[in-house]
């Protein structure tokens, strides 16, 4: 390369050798626009006829060598500033193209990074090239020297960039088939998996419409077998009675309706059995005396006159039992009437109605799938955290509490603020949920349920009341009247009566 630059500026000073005397300027060539190709297609000439130079053997020992060297920098030269023209075009393809993907936006940004740089480079050329020119006049050897060596670098970066616009295309090609098999490889294993959960949706599908057509048909089946005669009946009766409660709260409806109330309140009177047979059996296991207990029982009931009990009445177990629910859901159901069973003095019923109403339904829904133990677990101190331990304390009493388990642990989390996680406790939760969901529907619906509940003594009227207890032939016998109620009644909007539960006994 040193022989090449030194050969190359020997060349240069025999070619400008007539610029000693007639210095480069505009107004010497007001016409010739002193550019790279000018320049090199005047050097080319210059290199093909060294005649204009002077007639010194010498000059001709050496012009071969000379010429094929400086017809290798001028095809270098000539090539690149093909190359260049070939990328303006290509560009100016590109700018009036309008790419379709992201692959061609990536090849876009790639040509223009190579664009950049062929400006640059032809930039650096032209400084180049003027120094050259200046270094003519005065004349200087040494900026000569390196002008010519700047030249040259130029030439072969704009030769390096034409390679690379050469394998760009190529490389592109590779490139954007491996990508493509890339991301192939990568989705498969995903496809695969939608596919097979696809499959499983179409089986669960299936299991669905199966299980709507069990439902459908228990619906409309009634309550099936008996023994024959009326209980068997009856009991059909209430067993369809029981699913299709639980078919109407499954699927709640975006506005509250009185089978929703009915539902619920069948689901109020499971819950309450299930808690009062609980409550039974620690008692018995804690040798209370049941009697006792169920006379405790109806005499806060009444101070009126009560009736008797014995152990050797033959419903006395069921009798006790009935007595107990009844002392549970007088307790329960306390303060039902009030838009928050009393435990403060807020009256947004009555302020804004219709927002309340809506505030309540959209509780219910919330909270009807809700676990109640876990849900206290995290807002301990909610309305219904709060109904809960109101209610507990109102009917375990300190005494009952430590009489069942030897202490008052569950009493004194209460109390702490916290919930117990014992079973008593959680049947009793289960019990809570279900007066708590029937109170937000009932002050859900417009206009809400009426409240009533059959005193002591009263006549037993089958329009309002249901007895609890279970005649031969399923027909309460005349002369029949409330021993005492068991749980309360209502009557709804739209006409439908839910009947209060009653003991009842012989008038006597």
């Amino acid at each position: 390369m040193a022989r090449k630059v030194s050969n190359f500026s020997d060349l240069i000073q025999r070619v400008t050798a007539s610029c000693l005397l007639h210095p480069l300027g505009s107004n010497r060539f007001p016409d010739v626009q002193m550019t790279p190709d000018h320049y090199l297609n005047n050097l080319k000439s210059k290199l093909t006829k060294p005649d204009v130079f002077d007639d010194d053997p010498e000059n001709y020992s050496s012009s071969s060598s000379i010429d094929e060297e400086s017809g290798e920098i001028y095809e270098d030269a000539r090539e690149n500033v093909e190359a260049g023209g070939l990328i303006n075009k290509y560009n100016n393809n590109i700018n009036n193209n309008n790419c379709s993907n992201n692959g061609g936006n990536v090849r876009d940004n790639e040509m223009g990074l190579v664009l950049e740089q062929v400006f640059d480079a032809m930039s650096a050329l032209k400084k180049a090239y003027g120094k050259l020119q200046e270094a003519h006049s005065p004349w200087d050897p040494e900026k000569m020297r390196v002008a010519d060596e700047e030249v040259v670098a130029e030439l072969r970066r704009m030769a390096v960039l034409r390679e690379r616009y050469r394998r760009g295309g190529r490389r592109r090609a590779t490139v954007g088939r491996r990508a493509a098999e890339t991301v192939g490889e990568m989705v498969a294993p995903y496809e695969a998996v939608v596919e097979e959960l696809k499959k499983e949706v179409k089986v669960k599908e299936v299991e669905l419409e199966a299980l709507k057509s069990k439902v459908s048909a228990l619906s409309n089946g009634g309550g099936g077998g008996g023994n024959g005669g009326g209980s068997g009946k009856k009991n059909g009766r209430s067993l369809s009675r029981k699913k299709n409660a639980h078919l109407v709260l499954s699927q709640v409806s975006s506005s509250p309706t009185p089978d929703m109330f009915e539902a619920t309140m069948t689901r109020v009177r499971e819950t309450s059995k299930s808690f009062t047979s609980h409550l039974l059996s620690l008692m018995r296991s804690a040798h209370w005396d049941i009697s006792a207990a169920v006379r405790s029982i109806e005499a806060a009931i009444s101070t009126t006159g009560s009736v008797a009990l014995s152990s050797t009445n033959p419903h006395h177990h069921h009798q006790a039992k009935h007595a107990l629910e009844s002392y549970i859901l007088r307790k329960i159901f306390q303060g039902f009437d009030h838009e928050t069973f009393y435990m403060d003095g807020t009256l947004s019923s009555l302020l804004n109605p219709s927002q309340f109403r809506q505030e309540c339904f959209s509780k219910f829904r919330d909270m009807k799938s809700m676990d109640p133990s876990e849900l206290l677990g995290i807002l301990p101190n909610s309305p219904f955290g709060v109904f809960s331990s109101k209610k507990y304390q109102d009917i375990v009493h300190p005494k009952m509490e430590e009489s069942l388990f030897g202490n008052l642990d569950q009493r004194n989390q209460l109390l702490r603020g916290t919930h117990p996680r014992t079973q008593f406790y959680s049947e009793f939760l289960g019990l809570a949920k279900a007066v708590w969901l029937l109170h937000l529907l009932a002050f859900s619906l417009d206009p809400p349920p009426s409240h009533f509940e059959a005193s002591r003594g009263a006549e037993f009227h089958p329009d309002y009341m249901e007895s609890v207890v279970r005649f031969p032939g399923g027909m309460v016998p005349s002369g029949q009247i409330v021993g005492f109620p068991v749980s309360p009644g209502f009557k709804l909007g739209n006409g439908s009566v839910v009947k209060a539960r009653v003991y009842l006994v012989p008038r006597n």
